[in-house]
């Protein structure tokens, strides 16, 4: 993946100076604007007005700063852009009626220093304005304790939020039709993205990126995210609703998916990602992936429903390994209409390759097998035990070929299974014939017992 074109749009020279918590607010707008005991001010901000308000805008911010207090901005639209942010600039808004508009190729809000920056309750407007490559309506970079709340981004050329290097909370947002991702951030610092409301994203809805593999902490939770697009191409960087790359011990959790081209959640190189308790559907390729070059996945408690496949945990040839996948309800897995690239072999409910429990799932109605486990002789270590597989093609695959690691295939319920409940692959071609009926000796690395077929 590409990461040059992603490197975000650096802010220089910006004030200083930090906000105090619970300080009296300064209000801007067409009145007298007050910063409690200092000498008032008159700031020339007049909401609706068609005119360019960058300048007054940007001194009531730097005022309210230096005087170490929030800044409320009265409801109405503002035309602005290029509006720069001091470290512990609070700003708010009244949710659902303060607007600012861009009026120029800039992001309208920009920190380069962003320690302590508080924003919530303004509308952030495209405006149609070219945004240049990397920045968002509201770019943040080298802060922590940030928060973003109660905020809509609207219409961006890029990105709707972008954060480079950022801890805090991002909760409460609307984000509708960003041309890139929604919401995009690279080597966080221990963030939180909940609760907010992504529709329309052409590329990716939530993107956790570092620029180098290593520790990111990042929680994804409880967010609904939908009809995401991959404007820009390619085989699986865009077209996600949670995209993860390089980012290691992401939580993605509880979150509310439909709707997009690839995956619901995509982890590229990143270990010890945990899936867990999100509900999908209407996924065009893999709706859950943990791929290339991990350590440490777990996919739990989630549903499924319509997706080329479920759950896969792949690249043993890359260094992809060890994963829990357990509780999910899969189903209706196969060809989707949503998909951007076209796949006749669609239709694997769970598929593992190396070091991984597969446990206590559900499959139903996978068009080719229920669970797969391995590709060629990419197979190492894998236990499939205590699930339900049932109307699906084949319901337990397992590679056989020369090479092929060893494998435990025991106590599942399988259940209409009209090309066998267990069957011996050569990577998508069936080899032997069910060996739930004709038993395994041929193949002393896998172990068959227990299972109940119907």
């Amino acid at each position: 993946m590409d990461n040059e074109r992603r490197h975000f749009l650096r802010m220089a020279g910006l004030g200083a100076g930090a906000a105090a918590l619970g300080a009296t607010p300064v209000f801007a707008a067409p009145q007298t604007f007050v910063n409690a005991g200092l000498e008032a001010t008159q700031v020339s901000l007049r909401p609706g007005s068609t005119e360019d308000q960058t300048a007054a805008l940007q001194r009531a911010i730097d005022q309210a700063a230096s005087a170490r207090q929030p800044l409320t901005l009265s409801p109405g639209t503002y035309r602005a852009a290029g509006l720069e942010l001091p470290p512990g600039a609070h700003i708010s808004g009244v949710p659902g009626a303060t607007r600012i508009i861009a009026n120029r190729a800039r992001p309208i809000f920009s920190s380069a220093h962003a320690g302590e920056v508080r924003i919530s309750g303004i509308a952030f407007d495209g405006g149609g304005q070219p945004l240049p490559n990397g920045s968002g309506l509201v770019t943040l970079t080298d802060g922590e304790r940030v928060r973003v709340t109660d905020c809509e981004f609207i219409g961006a050329s890029c990105f709707g939020l972008a954060l480079d290097g950022i801890g805090g909370e991002i909760t409460g947002n609307a984000v509708t039709g960003a041309a890139d991702a929604a919401i995009y951030s690279i080597n966080a610092r221990g963030l939180t993205i909940a609760r907010n409301r992504i529709r329309r994203a052409g590329n990716n809805g939530i993107q956790v990126w570092r620029s180098e593999r290593g520790e990111d902490g990042t929680v994804v939770a409880d967010n609904t995210i939908e009809q995401v697009d991959s404007r820009d191409g390619g085989t699986g960087q865009n077209g996600n609703c949670v995209n993860v790359f390089r980012a290691g011990g992401v939580t993605v959790r509880g979150n509310r998916i439909r709707d997009c081209v690839f995956s619901a959640v995509r982890g590229n190189a990143a270990s010890n990602i945990r899936i867990l308790e999100n509900t999908c559907s209407g996924l065009g390729e893999v709706a859950l992936y943990a791929e290339f070059s991990f350590e440490g996945a777990i996919i739990s408690n989630n549903t499924v429903d319509g997706a080329g496949h479920g759950v896969s945990v792949t690249n043993f040839n890359d260094g992809g390994r060890l994963a829990v996948v357990q509780g999910n309800i899969l189903r209706n897995l196969g060809p989707q209409k949503r998909a951007r690239i076209e796949n006749k072999d669609h239709g694997i409910g769970i598929y593992v390759e190396a070091d991984t429990a597969v446990s206590g799932n559900v499959v139903e109605k996978a068009a080719r097998a229920g669970v797969m486990a391995g590709w060629g002789a990419y197979l190492r270590d894998v236990t499939i035990t205590g699930n339900v597989v049932r109307q699906s093609a084949v319901g337990i695959a397992v590679s056989v070929v020369t090479g092929a690691g060893s494998a435990l295939i025991a106590n599942n319920l399988i259940s209409g299974a009209a090309q066998g409940a267990i069957v011996g692959m050569d990577h998508l071609t069936p080899v032997t014939g069910d060996l739930a009926k004709d038993g395994a000796t041929r193949y002393s690395q896998v172990v068959i017992n227990g299972n109940r077929v119907n």
